[in-house]
């Protein structure tokens, strides 16, 4: 009997999928604890509808993602910072990136999202990774320089 999945069931699969389970198991167990519903035309249609969602949702995610790594992607943000000789006091942070690229870009990007190769605790040149989405990232540029200067 094909069942949809109304919450994760171990052996069967994850909420919200389509699966073949056998009709006592359905019946005697799936049913009365409302872990699944039957898979007639109603509810059917209702998990078509969802997936179509779901999969609409991925795409413009996924666009949206490409069109902000064209807008990233070998950019050089300058970063200020304080520091004596060629030294930072403190360092520069994925927190900083990632609020530099809003304030310069109007993109919301997670500080987890932000891979740094090593820690910036020195003036110069660097180079992070911005994890947009999945499989999509953009390589972006960092020059810090002197807030004092």
């Amino acid at each position: 009997m094909k069942v949809i999945l109304l919450q994760d069931v171990k052996p069967l699969g994850k909420k919200g999928e389509l699966v073949n389970a056998s009709d006592g198991y359905a019946r005697n167990f799936l049913f009365p604890k409302k872990l699944a519903r039957e898979a007639n035309a109603q509810a059917m249609n209702e998990y078509k509808n969802a997936e179509d969602s779901k999969n609409y949702k991925i795409a413009t995610q996924k666009a949206q993602a490409n069109h902000y790594k064209s807008q990233l992607e070998g950019k050089t943000l300058v970063m200020k910072a304080k520091g004596s000789g060629d030294k930072l006091f403190g360092s520069v942070t994925a927190k900083d990136i990632a609020n530099e690229i809003k304030q310069n870009y109007q993109i919301n990007v997670d500080k987890r999202k932000v891979v740094l190769s090593n820690d910036i605790k020195s003036f110069g040149k660097y180079t992070a990774e911005v994890k947009l989405y999945t499989g999509i990232s953009a390589k972006v540029n960092i020059e810090v320089i002197d807030a004092d200067k």
